[in-house]
């Protein structure tokens, strides 16, 4: 068993897709599939499904996936180490929901990569209710979240930036030119939001039911551009992080309706596992992280009250 072994398993556990692995890896498709057959051989099991076109990690390959990243993990501290004078290099992978991975996350990106360019960057996008368990399974090294105060006892967690929710609707909506706005003005009106399951729209429920609204029309997405489309087409009111619609605002093509969601304190978070060794790369990226949102923290804390996530 070589660590270039190990290397290739755990990128392609990473983007599952051999083209892609073999893409941040400069290899040839062939070498990293010959690669994976030769380490399967070795260790008696399958460590990958194919599933129609879906490459899946099997029972035995997320256990294995734990023990490769951690010898991997070992064997970059010890070249760090070694040449903790030297430019870094290695590979350091990032998740984030969709709005985080396309508002917040790109001038990061931009600036790491311009201090750091021999580090390999894995971004994998992946939904809000599996981005903690991504650190507990060890598929990522840092997590970006959007919601409420996250506390965990298996997790540390960083507070980067405070985040502001908002009603939105096309100028021509019926409330779009309202100055003052009551609860009985939404009766009837047709709601864009996430799913349920999502963090916003748990948000969104809450808030309208301790309102005393219980019987709302929602049309749900997966994707905030989607719903942001829909309400400038005039299709409904949509609920948004204020990020996501800045442009579109100030272009006029949706309006900020005047309603003030009681109670809702949302922040972008910075996550990573409270056992795992902060390497020197990892410890930059959240330098950089830091440095673009304008915060080194210690001032930014999470307020008493709110919703607590426990891990």
């Amino acid at each position: 068993m070589e660590l270039r072994q190990l290397n290739t398993f755990c990128t392609v556990a990473t983007t599952l897709n051999f083209t892609r692995a073999a893409e941040v890896l400069s290899y040839v498709p062939s070498n990293v599939t010959m690669q994976i057959k030769a380490l399967e051989d070795e260790l008696g099991v399958r460590l990958f499904d194919r599933l129609g076109k879906q490459l899946v990690l099997t029972t035995a390959g997320k256990r294995f996936l734990t023990h490769a990243r951690g010898v991997l993990e070992k064997m970059d501290e010890a070249r760090s180490a070694v040449h903790h004078n030297e430019k870094l290099s290695g590979t350091l992978t990032i998740s984030a929901n969709e709005v985080i991975c396309a508002y917040r996350l790109p001038p990061v990106f931009q600036r790491f990569r311009s201090q750091h360019p021999g580090v390999r960057l894995i971004f994998r996008s992946v939904p809000n209710q599996e981005l903690k368990q991504s650190l507990f399974e060890g598929t990522t090294d840092i997590v970006y979240m959007l919601d409420e105060p996250i506390r965990s006892s298996g997790l540390s967690v960083e507070p980067l930036l405070e985040e502001h929710f908002r009603l939105l609707a096309a100028p021509d909506h019926p409330l779009a030119k309202r100055t003052v706005l009551q609860l009985e003005d939404f009766h009837g009106e047709v709601f864009l939001t996430n799913e349920k399951g999502c963090p916003y729209r748990t948000m969104f429920d809450r808030s309208f039911e301790k309102e005393g609204i219980d019987s709302i029309t929602y049309l749900e997405f997966q994707s905030a551009e989607a719903i942001k489309q829909c309400a400038i087409s005039g299709i409904g009111i949509a609920f948004l992080p204020e990020i996501v619609a800045e442009s579109e605002v100030e272009r006029g093509e949706l309006v900020v309706l005047p309603w003030q969601i009681p109670d809702l304190q949302v922040f972008t978070q910075m996550l990573w596992h409270k056992d795992k060794w902060l390497s020197p790369i990892m410890l930059s990226f959240m330098e950089a992280a830091r440095a673009v949102f304008g915060s080194p923290n210690e001032n930014l804390v999470f307020p008493t009250k709110g919703k607590n996530l426990t891990s």
